[in-house]
């Protein structure tokens, strides 16, 4: 017995969630709203080409902005189509060439060829994607010439409504940057994003949670010599402090970029390049030395890198990792996060063991200029910060121990 197919409306579609998985709300003649892990909610059409038993897919546009009835009106104008034998898909592509809308010139054809020339690392480059499939749906298929400030408007809104003010705004930066690919490529005349200012809410800034204070640093630093679970999270979780990296500089540290003899550990990953355009050298405390030296024998014969991932040892460790070891600790996100240990330690380096600010700056990797405005040496001050990373190492077994004799009493 066929299953009968309960119509749609806007209610229903209002309060459809995904649950973590993607799903699809039928509302019958091959139409189907598809609600993605995101909750963002996707006209579909599928049927059948003519002479052909291989099943297509097209889609209609982004609920709310297209309405119940206008996906139903397109459904009913692809069905028609069927009826003639013609494939809707190449019946769309048939028009926008005879009205001379090349399509080399939409903005998907666009802005995936200003995305291929980007050199992104991969996980960025998967999170540019996954915006653009939504962007896509809006304005996709519309010459770059004709997209309007509306058009651009419309997808933020998507994710106002949601209250994600930050993506909203990462949708504005990406349609603008396809945008000005364009006016360089002589294919639309202006970024018509800078129409946009104002426009949008304002994101509160959210900083990485991060603990400052030496008491509950100590007990932290406790905590995580006292971590129970994998060897290899542990000795980055125990690294993390101490060299105040950026989470995803940790994660993706090479062997080959280690320096036993010099103690130093050097290297350009792609945040810091495009941030300071510098590589960037960690010299290398006697505690950081021996926890490399203690989980050399561990990876380096079976990975290039110094924390595999444990699927694969071709890859880094995910990066979720160091944060879910904080939160099996008891810490909560608000509390502290692997980027936060930059906070702490830029806190206590200066205000505590009194480090000039430009010296503890060049140690994060940040853009250091001197009085005449130009951007330090990578190698300057090199003695001072091998000095200070030492005296940071022995300052955080200081204030652990004096933690755990405190437990004691």
């Amino acid at each position: 017995m066929a299953r009968t197919v309960v119509p749609l409306n806007d209610t229903k579609i209002k309060k459809a969630k995904s649950e973590d998985k993607n799903i699809k709300l039928s509302d019958g003649g091959g139409l189907y709203l598809l609600i993605d892990k995101n909750n963002n909610k996707f006209w579909r059409f599928d049927y059948y080409r003519p002479y052909s038993k291989k099943r297509n897919t097209i889609s209609f546009g982004i609920y709310p902005e297209v309405s119940l009835a206008d996906a139903r009106a397109r459904r009913d104008e692809a069905r028609s189509l069927l009826a003639q034998n013609l494939d809707p898909n190449e019946e769309k592509k048939r028009i926008a060439l005879e009205h001379g809308d090349s399509l080399k010139n939409t903005f998907e054809f666009v802005a995936k060829e200003w995305l291929a020339k980007q050199k992104f690392a991969d996980s960025t480059y998967k999170k540019s994607e996954s915006l653009f499939d939504v962007i896509f749906e809006g304005i996709g298929k519309k010459p770059i010439n004709k997209v309007t400030p509306v058009d651009v408007l419309n997808i933020c809104r998507i994710y106002e409504r949601q209250e994600k003010f930050e993506t909203a705004k990462k949708v504005k930066v990406k349609c603008g940057q396809v945008l000005r690919y364009g006016v360089a490529t002589g294919l639309c005349e202006r970024d018509v994003t800078q129409d946009l200012r104002g426009a949008l809410t304002t994101p509160v800034a959210e900083h990485m949670s991060a603990i400052t204070t030496p008491n509950e640093f100590a007990e932290l630093l406790n905590d995580i010599d006292h971590y129970e679970g994998t060897y290899i999270t542990k000795v980055a979780l125990k690294l993390a402090p101490l060299v105040f990296v950026r989470p995803g500089e940790l994660r993706h540290a090479k062997w080959s970029d280690i320096d036993f003899n010099e103690k130093i550990w050097s290297y350009t990953p792609p945040k810091t390049k495009s941030k300071t355009g510098v590589e960037l050298i960690v010299p290398l405390s006697d505690q950081v030395l021996k926890l490399f030296q203690d989980i050399y024998p561990v990876t380096s014969n079976q990975s290039d890198f110094v924390f595999p991932a444990v699927t694969s040892n071709l890859k880094p460790m995910s990066e979720n990792t160091i944060n879910q070891a904080l939160r099996r600790l008891g810490y909560q996100k608000e509390q502290v996060s692997g980027h936060g240990f930059r906070a702490s330690a830029r806190t206590m380096l200066e205000e505590i063991l009194q480090f000039p600010i430009e010296i503890i700056e060049m140690q994060l990797g940040h853009q250091v200029r001197d009085m005449h405005g130009r951007a330090y040496n990578r190698t300057k001050h090199l003695e001072k910060r091998r000095k200070m990373m030492q005296e940071w190492a022995d300052y955080c077994d200081k204030i652990k121990q004096d933690y755990a004799d405190s437990l004691k009493n």
